[in-house]
């Protein structure tokens, strides 16, 4: 679908600069890739709204300014424009780029659409057009850029995102979740094909599908959490959706529902990923609660959970969010609970006490931190029941393993069968041993 409504003054004004030699940029996917190269003023060009790289930090603007339509009325207008600059100038290693472009000048063309809106370098214009303004370095009133047709479509300047975001002369970091959102945007684009997601951005089909599977895991927490909590406040914890996405993934239906809800819990409270694998178990939640029930600063939080349960249409809500056909965990209401809540609230108990999320929440990690603990010692116990069982099986197999060579060893005639006969002597002894130590 072409873009629609080009700006015909903007699209006027980019006709008539003046053009310098053609640059080819592979990743446009026609068979032209010859782009007219221009300059104009930094302050002319438009940020795309579009962008994946900011998708989180934008769904953070809007529920921040309550306006959903913030980048989609007037995209190109100064409201929308002026918050997309501030996200820009907001993400980590903006002054690092700065201090690039300061140093070295621009190095290559950005990118832009027939009316001037950026689809490449929409992070390097916005520091050169802070170099210009705030800091009044006139060298950086002017921005080379590539032209692209009249007639480009939103699908092909998605795909070119796609195509830059892992070429090695374009690539800047996005996070894991805008990463992830752009690929269930390319999922949904070419009808749900892996195949066709997974050749766009130059990656195995697993790779893909992992980023998509754990930004599923994100989408579910902050539906779960009412708007308390956004998909930016998670691009921390990758390790922590991967890992919970990976193993749940073909369990029953019962221990993906403890662990998710562990793994939720845990992740509202911080607690560290390496503590929370030790709670990929279908009785995690059980263990969870277990400890809760018996810490007197969590129990009148558990207690007002179990007494605010949802009811009902509340209980509909929340098996849209984690799905229907997915059971209750025992940490089923506390989730719920304490997901809605912000860490600088404060939550009333039963007794009329006010208590601050924060300190919650840090309580809840150190409870889930110590159910890890235990659950670590339990399994260290186990491998220790399990070690001499699983040696012994290992040695059978290489004792069959002796077996099948020995015949050929025997053949030649440097083959020492003294020597053989020893290490027989020597395994008796020990299995000896082993039959006497009781």
């Amino acid at each position: 679908m072409p873009i629609p409504n080009l700006d015909p003054d903007r699209t006027a004004f980019l006709d008539a600069r003046e053009k310098k030699s053609p640059v080819t940029v592979p990743a446009w996917p026609r068979s032209n890739n010859d782009l007219p190269q221009v300059e104009v003023d930094v302050t002319w060009v438009r940020f795309s709204t579009l962008n994946h790289r900011t998708k989180a930090e934008q769904l953070r603007e809007i529920h921040r300014t309550g306006r959903e339509d913030l980048f989609k009325t007037d995209p190109l207008g100064p409201e929308a424009q002026q918050a997309q600059y501030d996200i820009l100038r907001g993400q980590e290693g903006f002054e690092a780029l700065k201090a690039d472009l300061e140093e070295r000048g621009q190095q290559e063309p950005a990118i832009l659409t027939a009316e001037g809106v950026l689809i490449n370098g929409n992070r390097r214009c916005a520091a050169m057009r802070s170099l210009y303004e705030e800091d009044h370095n006139l060298r950086f009133q002017y921005v080379k850029c590539l032209v692209l047709p009249k007639d480009a479509t939103v699908e092909e300047l998605i795909y070119l995102e796609a195509e830059l975001q892992v070429a090695r002369d374009f690539k800047q970091d996005y996070s894991w979740v805008n990463e992830a959102m752009l690929i269930e945007d390319l999922f949904n684009r070419a009808d749900k094909d892996w195949k066709q997601v997974a050749a766009r951005m130059h990656r195995k089909v697993s790779d893909v599908r992992d980023l998509y599977d754990k930004l599923q895991q994100v989408h579910q927490l902050v539906e779960l959490s009412q708007g308390a909590r956004l998909h930016v406040d998670f691009t921390e914890n990758e390790s922590a959706f991967d890992e919970l996405a990976r193993h749940i993934k073909n369990k029953p239906a019962q221990e993906a529902a403890a662990v998710k809800a562990v793994y939720f819990l845990g992740t509202l409270a911080g607690t560290e990923y390496r503590n929370l694998r030790h709670l990929r178990r279908a009785d995690a939640a059980e263990l969870v609660r277990r400890i809760i029930e018996d810490d007197p600063a969590l129990k009148p939080v558990l207690d007002i959970t179990e007494a605010s349960a949802p009811g009902e249409a509340e209980d509909d809500l929340l098996d849209d969010v984690l799905g229907e056909s997915e059971p209750q965990s025992p940490l089923h209401n506390l989730l719920s609970f304490v997901a809605t809540k912000r860490p600088e609230a404060n939550v009333t108990l039963s007794s009329g006490d006010k208590v601050a999320v924060q300190d919650l929440l840090t309580s809840l990690k150190s409870a889930i931190t110590a159910a890890a603990e235990e659950a670590a010692e339990e399994q260290r116990d186990q491998s220790a029941v399990s070690a001499p069982l699983v040696r012994a099986g290992r040695a059978i197999e290489e004792l069959k393993r002796v077996l099948s060579t020995l015949p050929k060893a025997r053949a030649f005639d440097e083959w020492d069968e003294a020597s053989l006969l020893e290490k027989v002597s020597q395994m008796e002894k020990l299995l000896a041993k082993i039959k006497g130590d009781r």
